[in-house]
């Protein structure tokens, strides 16, 4: 991908970030939130390490690092949107953590000083990225010798998502890019392709751990509210505006499929972990 069409597709997942910085993981469905927590512990932050949090969004994978690390640790965060760095600010301030830095820059190519950090999370990032590969060996360069990277990718999820994201399809341009739908070809369609990745990046020790997480919505509503609150409003704003209920309804039509005895939603989604260790 040329620099110039690299600069302008992350301004455009930057804009669409900005837009949604005060809504995302902040409409009363657990989601990034629980997905980053879980990595963090498989991670294992102890105390005095040095932790960079790669895209760091509202803070989700950045606040228990910070604990863990104490007044001897500090934890940097970084994401290509302003007003995300400017809510994960607000976020640690109100959770009364002073050890973390917060800085806006692209993940594709963090510039921070090599082998400053003993661990790298990242949640649900990598899978966004133009060149995953080049971004992974970046990282490996920030980590010091026998750091560890955490990073949480999709696996499979209920039939049910893949009917409604198909909803969508008609109305979308080629390559665009979604946290759910990309892992679907590719590297990101397996634990082994996952670890093959990150191995050719030169990481030793690869393993995968997996686990589950589910997600409820009251009504067809909620689940609206929910995918225009984080990068899905990217294929909201794809489509015009007078064909949003059509949409709307469609995709309400597949969710209903998933209610459950209490009249609720659920929808089940696995999420990989995948560890690994600079040499």
């Amino acid at each position: 991908m040329e620099l110039t069409e690299q600069a302008a597709r992350s301004a455009r997942v930057a804009a669409v970030f900005d837009r949604v910085a005060d809504v995302y993981d902040n409409v009363g469905v657990p989601w990034f939130t629980p997905i980053a927590e879980q990595l963090v512990r498989q991670a294992a932050p102890s105390r005095g390490e040095h932790v960079l949090d790669v895209g760091c969004g509202r803070g989700a994978a950045t606040a228990a690092p910070a604990e863990a690390g104490g007044s001897e640790g500090r934890v940097t965060g970084i994401d290509l949107s302003p007003r995300m760095i400017e809510e994960c600010r607000a976020h640690l301030i109100g959770r009364g953590l002073s050890n973390v830095d917060l800085h806006v820059m692209d993940a594709s190519s963090p510039s921070l000083p090599p082998g400053g950090f003993h661990l790298l999370v990242s949640s649900l990032v990598v899978f966004f990225l133009p060149d995953p590969s080049a971004a992974l060996l970046a990282w490996r360069r920030l980590l010091a010798p026998g750091g560890r990277l955490a990073l949480s990718t999709f696996a499979g999820r209920d039939r049910v998502w893949d009917a409604v994201d198909a909803t969508f399809q008609p109305y979308l341009p080629a390559g665009m890019l979604d946290a759910r739908t990309t892992g679907a070809a590719g590297p990101f369609s397996s634990d082994a392709g996952v670890e093959e990745l990150v191995r050719a990046a030169g990481y030793t020790g690869v393993r995968t751990t997996r686990f589950d997480i589910e997600v409820t919505f009251a009504d067809v509503d909620e689940w609206w509210v929910f995918s225009r609150s984080h990068g899905q409003r990217a294929m909201w704003d794809a489509i015009p505006e007078a064909d949003h209920d059509t949409v709307k309804d469609a995709a309400g039509e597949h969710l209903d499929q998933a209610r459950g005895a209490d009249g609720r939603i659920h929808l089940r989604q696995q999420v990989r972990c995948t560890l690994a260790a600079a040499p």
